[in-house]
């Protein structure tokens, strides 16, 4: 019952985002936003893409929603706004926001070292060249968020075609990862991890005492109304996802090699792992509720997720310059984090907060222009048409 208020009002106050009728009162000129699916489109007409979809947002009000192109070269059946994505790593930032309710109701804290709540990862140590070593310190809940605990990438030999298979539980997955040497002192350097934002999971689900996939439908999707976001999707939505394509020797081809993409596991059918690293799916639509959540500084329609504090927290720089990282840029908590724009090579603001995915998906939330940008895509390789749609959307900005 503790919960079944604010989904209900949720519920009742959920529509999907409308366009608004003066665009002008967002400060986006209407006609740069038409250039965008003109853009776009060139990159269907060249058969470097089938589909997009897109999303601009403005002082809360969506200014654009276009959908270009096809679900798939071979139907050329036209995509629609509603087409649902894999997202992959953009699950990532979700992953966090969990473990940032558990603090709020204290159940955990971002010092704590990961073992202290998972006693599987109690004596780990550094691969310092071919020895073992104890590490300077123990991998802490930030670390993990940040991306600088010294877990390694992937699954290691053993259980290496888990992110094809799905076939171990969340449990099963994070014990065997949590026996594996680290790569470096925590804190040292960055270097991407999925294991350690399975770690994360893992923790949510022993803290929570829910499984991880229920307490991120139950405490985040339900409450903000996003009616088209899962782990595991409903055969009945199956239909709404897009083909997944690859580029491989320059050609733009369906990723059938991967069980992810065209696959055994595209709809995660018989699934055990809920792939926390990498494994919602959603629609800009929802997408733009969650962002604007964050924005609002934690709360939407009246919902209220978690406070403002814990959201500057989230969004904060935490890891400053650090070798690993790319240029002009550090790790806020479970997001990447702007630094420096220049140093990046993009028209966004110091401070934009987001993330990308394997399929070429890709997010920012630009606080100084307070500014959502959403780009839905379903083609591994290459990144030309997310570029051209971030510079266009922040070229768009008029005031």
């Amino acid at each position: 019952m503790r919960y079944l208020l604010p989904i209900l009002l949720a519920c009742l106050l959920h529509a999907e985002p409308a366009i608004v009728t003066d665009v002008k009162k967002t400060g986006l000129d209407p006609a740069r936003l038409a250039l965008i699916p003109a853009r776009l489109k060139t990159f269907v007409d060249e058969g470097k893409a089938a589909g997009m979809v897109t999303l601009v947002a403005r002082h809360g009000h969506v200014a654009a929603i276009d959908a270009v192109g096809y679900t798939d070269f071979a139907s050329k059946k036209a995509i629609q706004a509603d087409a649902m994505f894999q997202l992959h790593s953009m699950t990532k930032p979700v992953v966090c926001l969990g473990v940032m309710m558990l603090q709020e109701e204290g159940l955990v804290n971002l010092a704590d070292p990961i073992e202290k709540h998972l006693p599987e990862f109690r004596g780990q140590q550094v691969l310092d060249g071919t020895t073992l070593r104890k590490p300077a310190r123990l991998v802490t809940l930030r670390d993990l968020m940040t991306h600088t605990s010294g877990m390694i990438l992937n699954p290691p030999p053993g259980i290496g075609e888990l992110h094809g298979a799905l076939h171990k539980t969340l449990a099963e997955v994070v014990l065997v990862e949590s026996q594996q040497p680290l790569l470096f002192d925590p804190g040292t350097r960055w270097s991407y991890s999925n294991t350690g934002i399975a770690a994360l999971a893992r923790l949510i689900e022993v803290k929570s005492g829910m499984a991880f996939e229920k307490f991120l439908a139950t405490r985040i999707f339900a409450p903000l109304g996003m009616v088209d976001t899962y782990i595991y999707p409903p055969k009945e939505k199956w239909h709404r996802m897009p083909v997944a394509y690859v580029v491989k020797d320059g050609k733009t081809i369906p990723y059938t090699s991967d069980p992810l993409g065209e696959g055994a596991m595209k709809f995660r059918d018989g699934a055990k792992y809920p792939l926390p690293e990498g494994g919602l799916y959603s629609t800009v639509a929802d997408l733009f509720r969650l962002y604007q959540m964050m924005l609002n500084g934690g709360q939407l329609d009246g919902v209220r997720i978690v406070s403002k504090a814990t959201v500057d927290l989230m969004t904060a720089n935490h890891t400053g310059v650090l070798p690993g990282a790319a240029a002009g840029m550090s790790a806020a908590l479970g997001w990447t984090y702007l630094r420096d724009p220049a140093a990046a090579l993009t028209l966004l603001s110091a401070g934009t907060y987001g993330h990308g995915g394997r399929y070429g998906t890709y997010c920012f939330l630009d606080p100084k222009r307070d500014m959502i940008g959403i780009f839905m895509i379903h083609r591994e390789g290459g990144s030309d048409e997310k570029n051209a749609f971030v510079a266009m959307s922040v070229a768009a900005v008029v005031d």
